[in-house]
């Protein structure tokens, strides 16, 4: 019982935190394609375009819907691990 709150607790950890890297590290690469001389059109309007898309998750603020959206990717990622824990069982009742 031990290791599904481990599995758990590290899919959850895990599910939460890479949707923000993901996500701050487009930001920061589009934030930083906006100062090269020819390609800075699209990285202005790729930044725009993200923060827009973010602020319709958090009601109106960019940095409420990153954490709802990362949120939402650990709560389903936690789902799947639990559905994959009750699919194949217990460890210890495995064998009967």
């Amino acid at each position: 019982m031990f290791n599904l709150f481990r599995s758990l607790l590290l899919t959850l950890l895990l599910s939460f935190t890479l949707p923000i890297i993901l996500l701050v590290a487009l930001l920061t690469g589009l934030g930083i394609l906006g100062y090269l001389p020819w390609v800075d059109t699209i990285g202005q309007f790729g930044q725009s375009q993200l923060i827009q898309f973010l602020m319709i998750f958090g009601d109106g603020a960019m940095w409420p819907g990153l954490l709802i959206i990362a949120a939402t990717c650990s709560l389903v990622a936690g789902f799947f691990d639990l559905f994959n824990f009750w699919l194949y069982g217990f460890p210890d009742n495995a064998k009967s």
